[in-house]
């Protein structure tokens, strides 16, 4: 049977969305005034978060991104993480950002930050929009944490559902309906 997909609700408008993302660019203004920072986003959900963040950070900030997906084109991840796309820059002595749109079983981004250790950043945080502990099978830090959200399917400001939906200007929740 085939399923249709609805945005059941707004679970986070656009401009709830804004004030929290200047809110979080102002804290990492404050904890690294005199410093430069390397966003790392996290493709492709983070791309938007990543843009808005960016231009609310008043340091001298780089970009940079990493592809790693454990969810294809299913609404429950995998738990196999896969790299798609690595670093263009040398972190060794950098103060890194891991800028995530969404954090679940914490699986993808523990390896991440694996990875990332290993390279010798002077300091490595993480920054998530959105932040879903109850669904957390590790633990991993997070350093700026936009939003807890329940345990419900989300798409809209760059996070997705079968590449479709990243353009909304809010956060909704998608239900799969059989037709």
């Amino acid at each position: 049977m085939a399923k249709k997909e609805i945005i059941e609700s707004i679970l986070i408008p656009e401009d709830k969305l804004l004030k929290r993302v200047a809110e979080l660019g102002e804290e990492i203004n404050r904890d690294f005034e005199g410093e430069e920072v390397l966003l790392v986003g996290l493709l492709k959900g983070s791309v938007i978060f990543l843009s808005d963040l960016a231009r609310k950070i008043k340091l001298p900030c780089m970009l940079d991104f990493m592809s790693v997906t454990s969810y294809g084109n299913d609404i429950e991840s995998s738990g196999e993480v896969r790299f798609l796309k690595d670093l263009d820059s040398d972190i060794n002595g950098k103060n890194v950002i891991i800028v995530e749109d969404i954090i679940d079983t914490g699986l993808t981004l523990r390896e991440v930050i694996k990875v990332l250790k290993a390279r010798n950043p002077k300091t490595l945080k993480v920054c998530t929009l959105l932040n879903k502990v109850s669904r957390r099978l590790v633990d991993v830090e997070v350093d700026y944490n936009g939003f807890d959200i329940p345990d419900a399917f989300v798409v809209g400001y760059g996070l997705d559902y079968a590449q479709k939906y990243r353009n909304l200007n809010y956060i909704g929740i998608l239900k799969l309906i059989d037709e």
